[in-house]
């Protein structure tokens, strides 16, 4: 057993170039998913004692998280294929002696927001120039509303300083639904005094939920509604990390849009409040075909079958919207592929995510030839004159801006060469020499 000691994955900006391939063929794991691996570090530090991660992304957002929590006390180690997290506990987290770097990843920050918020200490939380221009105020509110105190610049913007302390449950409507702020509200809850309930309109993803409920939390859980009953005690746990769906989409998306194409994406997590994405494919046409379902630490898993097929356009709105957010920049490429138009709304969180991801993905696709026109809070595609021809396009240093061009550069005429390609390391390190093996 070996300290962990994550350094940077990232490399110096890169151009990667991405050429027109005949077919992909084959079968892959996809990268591990990220908010569960996420997960796992930060709800390991509740628990006293030892737990154990099988299948941990090693990716740099999932790096930033371990290093924060060894800097509030925990162990972690690599031990063979497993990540070994030893927790002191909650009560025994320590101040961090420096400010605790986020990197890029918008899941530590406000994560961390919210199990810092109820800790008698002063934590500073920063990131990278990105991470350092999201907007903080939708955690900032509720958690300040639980007793917590917060100083950020401009009032919404990272560098984050957390004056923690004696927190009170309160009763919070979502105005936007969130995954990330709801599980802050959760942490915060599990420390203060009183009941803590979170409602939202629409659902997000409930893995915090699962894998709390699964550590012994008492949680109530019911359509559009949570509510976290402190005081039980928590139990560290075995973990084991299934595969990403937000990373098998760039998959679903390019094996359905190249010819020929028939691809086995082994043990993709299910979890039906992150499965848009397929309802959203299969509607336009695509051909995928769920295999092997089964259960594994709680989290619904199965392989996944995508074979090439005409798509038709489709419209996305709605309750869908949280289900599949992380996907629409790689749907915005199979809409191009697709017969007639497309339209997306309600989907102005793009704006705020690592880059404005409407502007991103419709400039970008834009000068590849695409028939994309921006709204407010999405876009509309006109996939009937859209006709990808390559070029030099940029990913403005965001992972799934970078891997939604790439799989445009499967189909188009010429090559395409991506700026800062190197942003794949985020989530998906493996994104490059997986192209390679599906398509030779």
């Amino acid at each position: 057993m070996s300290p962990l000691k994550p350094g940077s994955d990232r490399r110096k900006s890169m151009q990667t170039v991405v050429n027109k391939v005949s077919y992909l063929k084959g079968e892959t794991e996809v990268a591990p998913d990220k908010s569960i691996s996420h997960r796992t570090v930060i709800l390991s530090a509740l628990a006293e004692g030892r737990s154990r991660v099988k299948n941990f992304l090693e990716a740099e957002d999932t790096w930033s998280s371990c290093k924060c929590l060894q800097a509030l006390g925990l162990t972690i180690q690599k031990q063979d294929k497993e990540l070994i997290i030893d927790s002191p506990g909650i009560d025994a987290l320590q101040e961090p002696a420096r400010v605790l770097d986020c990197g890029n990843s918008g899941t530590t920050m406000r994560m961390l927001a919210g199990l810092l918020a109820g800790r008698p200490f002063m934590t500073v939380l920063s990131g990278d120039d990105s991470l350092n221009q999201r907007p903080m105020q939708r955690v900032i509110t509720p958690l300040s509303m639980m007793g917590a105190n917060f100083m950020a610049r401009r009032g919404n913007y990272p560098p984050l300083a957390v004056q923690g302390g004696q927190l009170q449950g309160i009763e919070y409507h979502m105005p936007v639904a969130s995954a990330q702020v709801k599980s802050a509200l959760l942490l915060a809850g599990l420390q203060a005094e009183g009941v803590t309930a979170v409602l939202e309109e629409h659902a997000s993803r409930d893995h915090t939920e699962r894998m709390l409920m699964a550590m012994g939390a008492k949680l109530e859980v019911k359509p559009g509604q949570v509510r976290v009953i402190p005081g039980a005690k928590l139990s560290p746990q075995d973990w084991e990390v299934p595969g990403d769906v937000s990373s098998a989409a760039f998959w679903l998306v390019a094996a359905s849009i190249v010819p020929n194409s028939e691809v086995l994406l082994k043990r993709v997590g299910i979890n039906p409040t992150r499965t848009g994405i397929l309802e959203v494919l299969k509607q336009m046409g695509a051909r995928i075909t769920v295999l092997d379902a089964q259960t594994i630490a709680g989290e619904p898993v199965a392989d996944l079958l995508v074979q090439s097929a005409p798509l038709q356009a489709v419209e996305i709105e709605g309750e869908i919207i949280p289900r599949l957010i992380d996907e629409l920049p790689v749907i915005a490429v199979a809409m191009t592929a697709a017969q007639g138009v497309s339209v997306v709304r309600d989907a102005a969180e793009l704006r705020v995510k690592e880059t404005d991801r409407i502007a991103a993905i419709c400039s970008q696709l834009g000068r590849m030839g695409a028939a994309i026109e921006a709204t407010p809070d999405g876009f509309i595609v006109d996939g009937s004159k859209s006709h990808i021809q390559g070029g030099t396009v940029d990913s403005f240093g965001d992972h799934r801006i970078a891997m939604s061009l790439a799989v445009a550069g499967l189909i188009a005429d010429q090559s395409t060469y991506i700026n800062n390609a190197e942003a794949v390391n985020i989530s998906y390190p493996g994104f490059w020499d997986t192209i390679k093996i599906l398509s030779r």
